[in-house]
């Protein structure tokens, strides 16, 4: 197998008695690596005691007249060109690439652990791209460093593949609530950039208020002199890690209130794996570190003292959130290293996404314990596009696999399907995941997708209405901003403009519903005298699949309206307790009527449509359409009926029922237009090329 070689900062001690987080990093994974026997890690330490993993101390006369940095890179170099490596993994020295790009041939990858534009080498944005231009992969150890990284890049330089986020990790040591014990840690340096004083001024006023608790502090700083003296604050001076880790076991609440931009905040990170009450400051990736904690919004003594105060007075939302910081954290060696070995393989065999034959996991509800009932549905539409790409799609009917795995110890069926999704994803090794209306799957899950799998798409498919003008607004909203900040884009059946709860839109796109030609391909407008003049289908909730008592709908009136008016014929369902139809019967009932009422709850908005305006015009049925939801953008007279308000709508009807002519070119030409621009391989070409940035320069037909 290839050659690995790890090469750490000038002096950073790759040993127990005093490591540095990068030489912790390279330990932890290295040990649960699958490349463990092929890594060479090479660093220089005065210590004695090493690390594990296979270590190759560069030993040699320190100067002064000249810089001892590139002389450890320049003997580095000499060992390499003794025993070549196939990759060459660098640590948190930007210039130690530039001296290396020039002595050997290699492919390497570069890990950040600090803020980028805080190093040589990489402060100037001509030196980050040299970067992205000489390395395989550039490894960040949070966001906060990667926007830090390509801050002031322009776009075009950016080749977003290379760059991936890989936190630092700890691994899970099963704990006993039971025995936590009355103590506030906290662990650092003790200075003012990681707010010790902060901390100190808080803890002393927590510790003269509550008799019974104790302040804990690891760390040491020869450079600044801040000190706090208290009969109950015990100063442990520097600890090693193990011994850190056993403070954290013991300790109920930790604190991280740095004032300076943390980079990710291992501190944290620890404590949460160890089931702490954390209490962090917002600042650079701290934010990252721990999934459930408390975070100060004022930087200061008397903040993080209330927010302390707080939890001691609240034992139980202190315990809450100690078992929800262990309970979601999932950072472990082991993960991680299968994400590190993830990008070694990519590199080391050369593996590239084939943007035209993807691996596409799509998880929705494929309805299959309905029978068939609701086999025509979107759902069915959009898998059928990706298949017909070309694209390899493997689909989770995430609503079926909930009801079959729900149980005692899963009472809602979501811890299975969240681990199939992850299991799923380790076995397929998707490029993309679609998730359509997939609510169950948590955030977390994905979270740990992205981390196995650095470079895939995730993408979501939204078709309810999302405005203050449509129904279910507070749950659709909080139903799509769930996985917005996790998503690389976002497909909705109304216009963006119309959403008024996200200020950045760039990521949300509008898709028309689509059609699919082996499911939509009736020809309704030319049969010969159809027994009603207009259809319209409710339903209270397709899963139901009858109507509920004592619900009613916004529609009904116009409905009412319609039903009452002796002129017309009206073939409706799911009101007037007529249960609604569905699948064969739907399309039957369909074919006996001329017109289609295109009526979606709520008030119209700009292109939002439920699907069923893709269930009459790409059956060929002449639609009427609510003008004010500007589909004249897409469709003419020719094509579609539109009508301005009920009365224009009454009109509209008693004036076409009778033109079995004009509807048949109507209804002829509307399902020519849909199934021409808004047929399903085009709606899912255009979600592809949003997720993987690929521009033809032609715009789809809806890009208006």
């Amino acid at each position: 197998m290839n050659k690995i070689s790890i090469i750490l900062p000038f002096k950073e001690n790759f040993s127990p008695t005093y490591a540095g987080a990068a030489s912790l990093h390279v330990e932890h994974i290295t040990q649960n690596s699958k490349y463990k026997k092929n890594i060479h890690v090479y660093g220089s330490t005065k210590f004695k005691e090493r690390f594990k993993s296979n270590y190759i101390n560069i030993d040699f006369n320190q100067s002064f007249l000249q810089s001892n940095q590139k002389k450890y890179i320049k003997n580095f170099i000499e060992l390499e060109t003794l025993k070549p490596s196939s990759l060459i993994e660098i640590h948190n020295r930007p210039l130690y690439l530039k001296q290396l790009v020039e002595n050997v041939n290699r492919k390497f990858v570069f890990h950040y652990h600090n803020d980028p534009l805080s190093m040589n080498g990489s402060r100037l944005v001509k030196e980050r791209i040299f970067m992205i231009k000489n390395c395989k992969k550039i490894i960040f150890c949070s966001e906060w460093v990667k926007k830090r990284f390509l801050k002031n890049i322009n776009k075009n330089f950016i080749e977003e593949e290379k760059l991936i986020i890989i936190n630092p990790s700890i691994n899970k040591k099963k704990i006993d609530f039971r025995k936590k014990k009355k103590i506030i840690s906290f662990v650092g340096r003790l200075n003012s950039a990681k707010g010790y004083d902060i901390f100190g001024k808080a803890v002393l006023k927590i510790l003269d208020k509550h008799k019974d608790w104790y302040g804990h502090v690891a760390g040491d700083e020869p450079r600044e002199n801040i000190e706090f003296d208290h009969e109950r604050l015990i100063k442990h001076g520097f600890l090693n890690h193990n011994k850190i880790l056993k403070l954290y076991e013991q300790s109920s609440i930790a604190v991280t209130c740095s004032r300076w931009e943390e980079p990710f905040g291992r501190t944290s990170l620890e404590a949460s794996s160890r089931g702490c009450a954390v209490i962090v400051s917002k600042r650079g990736g701290l934010n990252e570190t721990v999934t459930n904690a408390v975070k100060l919004n004022e930087l200061n003594s008397r903040t993080l003292y209330n927010e302390i105060n707080n939890l001691i007075n609240k034992p139980l939302k202190r315990k809450n959130l100690q078992i929800l910081s262990y309970k979601n954290f999932y950072l472990d060696h082991k993960y991680i290293a299968n994400i590190t070995d993830k990008y070694r393989s990519e590199i080391l065999q050369n593996i590239k996404v084939n943007k035209k034959h993807l691996k596409i996991v799509h998880v929705t509800n494929f309805n299959y314990r309905h029978d068939g009932r609701l086999f025509y549905n979107t759902s069915k539409r959009i898998n059928n596009g990706l298949i017909l790409l070309n694209h390899a799609v493997l689909e989770i009917s995430d609503r079926d696999e909930i009801h079959y795995s729900k149980s005692l110890s899963d009472f809602y069926g979501d811890k299975k399907l969240n681990a199939k999704l992850i299991s799923v994803c380790e076995n397929f090794r998707p490029n993309m995941i679609l998730l359509g209306h997939a609510d169950k799957i948590n955030l977390s899950t994905l979270n740990k997708i992205k981390l196995l799998l650095p470079n895939i798409k995730i993408s979501q498919w939204f078709l309810d209405p999302i405005t203050k003008k449509g129904p279910d607004y507070n749950k659709n909203k909080k139903r799509l901003l769930d996985k917005l900040s996790i998503v690389d884009s976002t497909f909705i059946t109304t216009h963006p403009r119309e959403i008024d709860f996200v200020t950045n839109k760039k990521n949300i796109f509008y898709i028309p519903n689509p059609v699919d030609k082996s499911l939509d391909n009736l020809n309704i407008s030319t049969n010969t005298n159809p027994k009603y003049d207009v259809f319209f289908a409710l339903s209270h909730g397709v899963h139901r699949g009858i109507l509920k008592k004592g619900k009613s709908d916004q529609r009904t009136k116009l409905l009412n309206l319609l039903y009452k008016n002796k002129k017309i014929k009206t073939n409706f369902f799911g009101f007037m307790s007529k249960q609604p139809v569905w699948a064969d019967s739907f399309l039957n009932e369909l074919s006996k009527s001329k017109l289609g009422l295109n009526l979606s709850r709520g008030r119209p908005v700009k292109y939002y449509s439920s699907d069923r305006i893709s269930q009459f015009m790409g059956n060929g049925m002449p639609t009427l359409i609510d003008y004010r939801t500007g589909f004249k953008d897409f469709f003419n007279d020719n094509e579609a009926i539109f009508y301005k308000d009920n009365n224009d709508l009454i009109k509209k009807i008693l004036y076409f029922k009778n033109k079995p002519k004009l509807l048949k070119k109507i209804g002829t030409n509307g399902k020519k237009k849909y199934h021409k621009f808004f047929n399903n391989k085009k709606v899912c070409q255009y979600i592809i090329n949003k997720n993987f940035k690929i521009d033809n320069h032609k715009k789809f037909y809806w890009e208006k």
